[in-house]
């Protein structure tokens, strides 16, 4: 597997950066804090996303933007593939989109950063974790491996290896045969549970008890039988005496109701005489109500203006008075008009006045305003004159301090010499950071070799100090530290210099942007005071004017005045023709009430007369149907008799006794049957019950048959998941002390390539993967016994060691992902740096085909097919990069840049 392009947006430094990347060594070159890691660490979050980060989503997105996007392209086992997530933030949360594609013919899809996150982990056969463990030796994590417990680095190894699957199966396995033996217990239980149960139940002799229970069954259902015969024949006894007693009750209430309609009848009769009565006394009153009527007409005839109350009289008198009426109507809505129209020319003529008024004060206020802007303008004018004289002396100052300053920069070109100092500085403080970071290095070696020479031994080596030819190296690094706190100190000088200068430079500027501002503000205010003048004097003619129109307005609104009050005195003559019109309206109104009345009262006779005769009809009507009901009441009478005739009360009382003897009998067999019918069901129940024990008897033997056989399957499927635990076991145990031989060897090979030094003679792993350095003398040592340098080394050693042997495989090769190792050389000093060299080189043998090293060592940019440059703009603090031929550079330039 090897990486082809990664193109960034707004990642981290990188505003809008596209590389490609080929096989071989690729060596990304930059100063500290330039962003090389950032290039490694966009490739790993392109595969594994948040798992891939030590900080959050919102870590990567670049300062003072809001969207972030990596595409990743790599080959895989011979398939291309493209990755991309993009990144956005707002309200506070990111929305994190990823698809992964492959592009070619195989048509690989996966959207989703989990769904992209687990299709990598399957492709690669490596977690995150896995990834850093493997292939990406990160940044200050060289030693990660050696300085990890011996438990941490054999789940680390095993996991890498693929060894963690059968641990994992042996723990289901060994789950299953937990969860078998559960089942199996429980079965057993259950069994044993059966086998009492139906011992209990053989035990009770469950077939001669439904004998006997159904045998004393059959007995109580024959007296049942007995008695529901002798019920039979009472109730036909009961049946018929109360058939005669219905008889003659059918008699008895044809004779109750004969005699309740007789009293009906004769009650109807009374209430008709009544209301005969009653319409007699109504007519009466209803001519009583007609005279009344008929002398209130009499009294309303003279406001009427009639002489007699006919309906001819009437008509007339009301077409007179409707002919009146439209003519005053006419003539009042003219006057009505007329006196409206009036007072509304009074009251807008008189509203004019007022108008003009008003408008001639507002007129004056202006007039007012604008002689005060005039004043003001003027004012300004001069305010601003005094500026300009007070602007030009300050001039005058600073171009004094422009000739007066020691300095060959003058007032166009200071800006110019500023940069460039600042530019000058920039490259003195990242000396100083380079600087800072070589002294801090040297010093830890110096401290660590006075240590070991404390303790007797090499610094190099370990070995005693007067067996080792490198024992004098620890005065080179004394001698470094010296050269290099002096050259610091000279670096910092030259910083300090540098910013008094500056300082100098942002016055002399600080007066130069000064005497521009004030040359634009002389020209602008020189301007502003002649239009003010101008202003001034036409705001003073303006003022005039409106003076003059204020005295028109004033007399104008007099003369309005005088016509408003002319036109109020003829609205109050047309109001007064008003009024008499109204009033004589109101004169016909009353004339037409007094003909209303007089029709309603002609009305309310007409209505009397017709009540009168309506009752003389209902009284005729009522005397007919009294004279029907008599005839009625004298048929009803002689059919009572006949009814009273035909009742027998001796019969009566001889059905009642035969009836009450059958009723009693009855009563006294119902208990004797409520309690043969309780017994009957008692047995049925218990005959029930039997049954359901006996049919319980034999589910039982089912079931226990049926469990019997359960548990003897369980029994097997115990055995199995035991056996199948123990293989996992075992299998694990063998290919584990298999990869640690070829860790073991492949280690070995690897230190023997890049170890040119004769102190040590091999490396032993155990089946716990603890890592023992044996020396020429067959002395052992732990690896952190071993110098800075030579742990860092050894520990490069043993991720290359698992790289290989992740490569080549137990079975067959397998697609790795690139070699990628950032900052390697960090705890190494020269000679150690090129035995890292030696170390890439031997792993380009053993057929890794891409290795990117992020490093600014002069001796590994040597050592590169590609060189990937990283500059960052201090201005826009971003970063961008340029990729090169390495074989084209000279690596004097790049140590000199």
């Amino acid at each position: 597997m090897k990486f082809d392009r990664v193109r960034l947006a707004n990642f981290k430094p990188y505003g809008d950066t596209d590389l490609r990347l080929t096989e071989g060594v690729t060596v990304i070159h930059g100063l500290n804090g330039s962003g090389k890691s950032s290039l490694l660490e966009a490739c790993f979050f392109a595969l594994y996303g948040s798992k891939a980060l030590d900080g959050t989503l919102e870590d990567v997105i670049t300062n003072g933007e809001e969207e972030t996007e990596v595409e990743l392209w790599f080959t895989h086992d011979g398939v291309p593939y493209r990755v991309e997530r993009r990144l956005k933030s707002y309200d506070g949360r990111i929305d994190h989109q990823c698809t992964l594609e492959s592009t070619d013919e195989s048509d690989v899809t996966r959207d989703g950063a989990r769904a992209v996150r687990e299709f990598v982990t399957e492709l690669l056969r490596m977690d995150a974790e896995a990834f850093v463990n493997c292939a990406y030796v990160r940044q200050g994590e060289v030693n990660k491996l050696i300085n990890a417990t011996p438990r941490e680095r054999q789940d680390t190894i095993d996991d890498l290896l693929q060894l963690g699957k059968l641990e994992e199966y042996r723990d289901r396995a060994g789950d299953a045969r937990l969860g078998v033996e559960d089942v199996l217990e429980n079965r057993r239980g259950r069994l044993d549970q059966l086998d009492e149960q139906i011992a209990a139940k053989e035990d009770r002799d469950l077939h001669g008890r439904l004998n006997e229970l159904e045998s004393e069954l059959a007995e109580v259902a024959d007296e049942i039988d007995r008695y529901e015969t002798q019920r039979e024949q009472a109730k036909e006894t009961r049946e018929t005496a109360a058939e005669t007693l219905s008889t003659h009750a059918e008699k008895r209430e044809k004779l109750e109701a004969v005699e309740t309609e007789i009293d009906e009848i004769e009650a109807a009769i009374r209430s008709a005489e009544r209301e005969r009565d009653d319409h007699r006394d109504a007519i009466r009153e209803s001519r009583e109500r007609i005279d009344e009527i008929e002398a209130a007409i009499d009294e309303r005839l003279d406001d009427a203006g009639l002489d007699a109350a006919s309906e001819e009289a009437i008509a007339e008198r009301r077409a007179e008075l409707d002919d009146r009426e439209a003519e005053i109507r006419e003539d009042l809505d003219e006057e009505r008009v007329n006196a409206e129209a009036l007072r509304n020319q009074a009251t807008n003529l008189a509203g004019k006045s007022d108008d003009r008024v008003e408008r001639a004060g507002e007129v004056e206020e202006e007039a007012d305003d604008l002689a005060e802007e005039a004043e003001a303008a003027a004012d300004e004018a001069d305010e601003r004159e005094s500026s300009i004289a007070g602007l030009r002396e300050e001039a005058e100052t600073l171009r004094e301090r422009f000739a007066a300053a020691d300095a060959d920069v003058d007032r166009d070109g200071v800006g110019d010499e500023r940069e460039r100092l600042r530019e000058r500085r920039g490259e003195v403080r990242e000396r100083i950071a380079e600087l800072s970071t070589e002294l801090k290095n040297a010093r830890e070696r110096v401290e660590e070799a006075e240590e070991l020479l404390a303790a007797g031994k090499c610094p190099e080596c370990g070995q005693p100090v007067e067996d080792s030819p490198h024992a004098s190296g620890i005065d080179d690094d004394r001698e470094r530290v010296a050269e290099l706190e002096t050259e610091l100190e000279s670096a910092r000088e030259r910083e300090s210099d540098l910013d008094d200068r500056i300082a100098e430079l942002n016055e002399l500027a600080a007066a130069a942007d000064r005497l521009d501002e004030i040359d634009e503000r002389v020209e602008t205010l020189e301007g502003r005071v002649e239009e003010k003048r101008a202003e001034a004097e036409r705001k003073r003619d303006a003022a005039a004017e409106k003076r003059e129109r204020a005295a028109e307005l004033r007399e104008e609104a007099e003369e309005t005045r005088e016509v408003a009050a002319e036109k109020r005195e003829e609205a109050e003559g047309a109001a007064e023709r008003v009024t008499e019109l109204e009033e004589s309206l109101s004169a016909i109104d009353d004339a037409r009430g007094a003909v209303t009345e007089i029709e309603e009262h002609l009305s309310a006779i007409a209505d009397a007369e017709d009540e009168i005769e309506r009752r003389r009809e209902k009284r005729e009507s009522l005397t007919e149907v009294n004279d029907e009901r008599r005839d009625r009441l004298a048929d009803k009478r002689e059919r009572r008799d006949e009814l009273a005739d035909a009742v027998d009360e001796d019969a009566v009382e001889k059905a009642k006794e035969r009836k009450e003897d059958a009723e009693q009998y009855l009563e006294e067999v119902a208990g004797e049957l409520d309690s043969l019918d309780e017994r009957r069901t008692e047995l049925q129940n218990a005959i029930g019950g039997v049954k359901g024990e006996i049919r319980e008897l034999e589910e039982l033997r089912e079931e226990r048959e049926a469990l019997g056989e359960r548990v003897r399957s369980l029994e097997n499927l115990h055995e199995e998941t035991s056996e199948l635990e123990s293989m996992y076991g075992d299998l694990r145990a063998e290919l584990r002390q298999r990869n640690v031989t070829e860790l073991e060897r492949t280690l070995n090979e690897t230190f023997d390539l890049v170890y040119g030094n004769d102190a040590y003679s091999h490396i032993e792993l155990d089946g716990e993967y603890v890592l023992t350095v044996y020396q020429k003398n067959g002395e052992p040592l732990d690896p952190e016994q071993l110098s800075g340098g030579e742990r860092a080394l050894f520990n490069l050693s043993l991720r290359c060691a698992i790289y290989r042997l992740l490569s080549e495989g137990i079975e067959g090769a397998a697609p790795t992902p690139p070699l990628i190792l950032d900052e390697p050389t960090v705890f190494l000093d020269a000679g150690h740096v090129s035995r890292l060299v030696r170390l890439v080189e031997e792993m380009r043998g053993f057929g890794v085909a891409q290795i990117v090293i992020v490093s600014h060592d002069d001796e590994l940019v040597g050592a590169a097919d590609e060189l990937v440059t990283v500059e960052k703009d201090p201005r826009s603090n971003r970063s961008t990069v340029r990729r090169e031929d390495a074989a084209e550079l000279d690596v004097a330039e790049l140590a000199d840049d």
